[in-house]
């Protein structure tokens, strides 16, 4: 065989989603089978009282609201959840969400104004309420084989060399090969900081973590876990089993998606948009992930303006 003809890759079988957009718009074209679906994924053994958790409540007719029989507190599947207040059609949340799930690189708040017929200011609390409750609070440990790595996250700076960094946040990322992602803004690329994120984020028996030659890394090692490294700036990028590149090609899709969707990033709400990815990777193979995102918006506490907004 000639050395120079390379065999072709064998590509992954496609996921074949639970909705697409042409089902989305048949299933759900009106708030009311909205929240019929809202009410199924929020309360699947019934509908329950948030204040007091009685399952002996009222049907409210004709104000999409229920009534509850012991405590008498009137109530909603929308209430104290990311859709709480909202004056935004249902029909067009769930738009929203299924345009930034599937949209593999995110979609910008303007993007979104643009295709929903929307305000800005709307679309862009939409779009950043729904970051909000993708955020994994409770989320496994990665173990195995973990690719760890850093990277500066920022443009450029008029009358300042390539290597200046003052302008730009530090995003730290670990990658389970097979598996998850966890991905986190951070202050400095100390050994304090990183090794406490990688203990965080990996189980006490991890087999392997793979990093850069960053030597905040070193002493990362323990009796269950080794640590080797690639020099990168030797030009060394695989060694064996040895290499990053699972954790940089996060760090490709990322940048390309401030370039390519969102054209600029609020370094404040940089951890959202890592928390957007991380949801979006994590459910790379997940065919119900619209159903499953939806479970977390009716699920996820309210998030008023006044706090979105406020400063980091």
């Amino acid at each position: 065989m000639n050395p120079r003809i390379r065999k072709p890759r064998k590509s992954k079988p496609a996921v074949k989603a639970e909705i697409n957009l042409v089902k989305l718009i048949d299933q759900f074209g009106s708030d009311e089978k909205c929240r019929a679906r809202l009410t199924e994924l929020r309360w699947p053994d019934g509908v329950q009282c948030p204040r007091c958790q009685s399952k002996s409540v009222s049907t409210v007719f004709g104000r999409d609201q229920y009534d509850c029989n012991s405590c008498r507190y009137q109530f909603s599947v929308t209430s104290g959840t990311i859709f709480h207040d909202t004056h935004l059609s249902l029909t067009k949340w769930f738009l929203a969400v299924y345009l930034m799930t599937e949209s593999k690189k995110g979609m910008s708040a303007l993007q979104i104004k643009r295709t929903l017929d929307i305000a800005y200011q709307t679309a862009w609390h939409l779009c950043h309420r729904i970051r909000a409750a993708l955020r994994d609070a409770n989320c496994a440990l990665l173990r195995g084989v973990v690719e760890v790595d850093e990277t500066y996250v920022g443009g450029k700076t008029v009358g300042m060399g390539h290597g200046y960094k003052g302008n730009k946040a530090i995003a730290i990322g670990a990658v389970q090969r097979g598996g998850k992602i966890r991905l986190q803004v951070i202050q400095n690329a100390s050994k304090e900081v990183l090794h406490k994120f990688i203990a965080d984020n990996t189980a006490p028996d991890t087999e392997a973590i793979y990093t850069d030659q960053l030597p905040a890394y070193i002493g990362i090692a323990d009796e269950d876990t080794k640590h080797e490294s690639v020099n990168h700036s030797a030009e060394e990028w695989v060694r064996g089993d040895v290499h990053t590149n699972g954790v940089e090609s996060v760090w490709s899709l990322l940048k390309r998606s401030i370039v390519g969707a969102f054209h600029h990033v609020s370094m404040k709400h940089l951890d959202a948009y890592l928390d957007e990815l991380e949801h979006r990777f994590n459910n790379r193979s997940n065919e119900f992930i619209f159903r499953d995102t939806l479970t977390k918006l009716v699920r996820a506490s309210k998030l008023p303006y006044s706090e979105l907004v406020k400063a980091a």
